[in-house]
């Protein structure tokens, strides 16, 4: 068995699943008795352990050079080749020049032009996985496959007049890496790079009531169309939690998926920010970010007009 595998920080756990599968198929000739159903795991969790555990110079982590190596358990021989990718060039956002399309135009152009308060694309994915993926396991944890989710992306930005009949036959890995690409190739980040450093403090403070307070004027000072489009999504993915005994989705596990997708620091600040070790990759900004998604998907449920009504005599500054 042969596996070509991209590291980056936001994927280890989808590569052990492709690994686990991998696995199992590669099996499928030995008898029952025989087979180890967790051999998928142990093999990625020797990979990680290795790597991890090497202190690897800046130069060697920004490499574009490949590492091979072979691991070989229960019969099975993984040969791997490896590089890390960090996550500022992982996640890197690209201002779009387009004046068409949805991926990497501003929400508050797509809204506008389609007449909507929530992105046509998100509603559709949203819908879709809530019709037939909610009892997935690792949904939206698990990679689609990448031309799959390109095809959408294409038809989606064309608004091709089939995409509904596209959507009900696509694999549903594919819709869900489809609506996080979404997100993660808008031009600004869903929760602006105008309040991220608000987002940063609101999370650390202690005190519940003053956290409460900041945290709810923090969704007030969004532009309404990425407001709403959050709420839609913080819902989404409650009930997607809901499901958690089915799918193995928690919250938790949710907001580290979305976290630092929805939420990050602009491209001036990220590209201060320097890797000295490849266990550096989980910053701490990284794990704020998760928490404030975390915050908002145990919050009770939050209502636009309720935000808009209530002030509580915030000053608007942030």
């Amino acid at each position: 068995m042969m596996t070509d595998v991209l590291v980056s920080d936001c994927n280890l756990n989808s590569v052990c699943e492709r690994l686990e599968h991998c696995c199992t198929e590669g099996s499928l000739d030995e008898p029952p008795g025989k087979r180890h159903s967790n051999t998928g795991a142990k093999l990625w969790g020797r990979v990680r352990s290795k790597l991890l555990r090497q202190k690897l110079d800046p130069q060697t982590v920004q490499s574009k050079n490949w590492h091979m190596d072979v691991i070989e358990m229960n019969g099975i021989k993984v040969e791997f080749s490896m590089k890390f990718t960090s996550r500022d060039l992982s996640l890197k956002r690209t201002p779009s020049k387009k004046q068409s399309g949805v991926f990497g135009v501003k929400i508050s152009v797509v809204t506008k032009r389609e007449r909507s308060k929530v992105p046509y694309i998100v509603r559709q994915c949203i819908e879709e996985v809530e019709k037939r993926g909610i009892d997935e396991v690792g949904i939206y944890r698990i990679s689609g496959v990448a031309t799959d989710i390109q095809a959408l992306k294409a038809a989606f930005d064309t608004n091709t007049k089939d995409i509904l009949v596209m959507l009900s036959d696509m694999d549903i890995n594919a819709i869900a890496g489809t609506l996080k690409l979404y997100f993660r190739e808008l031009p600004e980040p869903l929760l602006t790079d105008r309040l991220y450093p608000a987002f940063m403090e609101g999370i650390a403070l202690s005190d519940p009531a003053a956290k409460e307070n900041c945290m709810m004027h923090l969704l007030r000072s969004l532009p309404d169309p990425n407001l709403i489009t959050f709420l839609t999504l913080l819902e989404h993915l409650k009930r997607v939690a809901e499901k958690e005994p089915i799918n193995k989705m928690s919250l938790h596990n949710l907001a580290t998926v979305f976290g630092p997708t929805l939420l990050r620091p602009s491209e001036s600040e990220s590209s201060k920010a320097h890797i000295t070790l490849a266990s550096d990759i989980w910053s701490h900004d990284v794990m704020a970010q998760v928490q404030v998604l975390l915050y908002y998907l145990q919050h009770n449920p939050i209502s636009f007009t309720e935000l808009k009504r209530n002030t509580l005599y915030f000053s608007t500054d942030v």
